[in-house]
């Protein structure tokens, strides 16, 4: 089986979750199998490889499980993007939308360097609000968004073209 296979086999669809009327794409079954993760990690950084990336901001918190890996393989500071009240001391935080309802997400101040190159990681792509919010954050601080990864995307939503507008370049190792 390749990569896109192997994550399709272990990915469940819950219906009605977080509420009704949505199919969740749950990666949590990914976690059992390690070389299953390790393979995932290395395809997400594999594009960017020959890039310069400075910095891996994931999103709050499926996002920070392959985003802290993917900063240890390019060997640069892994920086997290919370939900508003979770991180101490001066943040700044951007509100967007998601496809059922709404959220603010947050970064710690000055942790981001003046145009540093930063990936950002997320586990799935939807409607793209929660990827343009880390991006936001991104800019706010001075810093570059040099790509977008993700798991999985999910294509009719149309996030990958909202996107496109910070940075042409976007992986997903799978789509639905």
């Amino acid at each position: 089986m390749n990569l896109d296979q192997r994550i399709r086999s272990v990915i469940r669809d819950v219906p009605d979750f977080p509420q009704k009327g949505i199919i969740f794409k749950d990666i949590t079954p990914i976690l059992m199998d390690y070389q299953l993760c390790a393979d995932i990690a290395a395809a997400l950084v594999a594009p960017y490889a020959s890039s310069q990336i400075d910095c891996i901001c994931s999103v709050e918190s499926r996002g920070f499980l392959f985003g802290m890996l993917m900063a240890q393989q390019l060997k640069v500071p892994f920086v997290p993007i919370r939900k508003k009240g979770k991180l101490p001391g001066k943040t700044v935080s951007v509100g967007y939308d998601l496809e059922y309802g709404t959220s603010i997400v947050e970064i710690h101040t000055n942790f981001i360097e003046k145009d540093w190159r930063v990936l950002i990681h997320d586990d799935l792509l939807a409607t793209g609000g929660t990827a343009i919010a880390a991006a936001q954050l991104i800019e706010m601080e001075h810093g570059k968004v040099a790509g977008f990864s993700f798991v999985v995307e999910l294509e009719a939503l149309g996030g990958n073209k909202l996107l496109q507008s910070y940075c042409q370049m976007l992986t997903s190792l799978v789509r639905y």
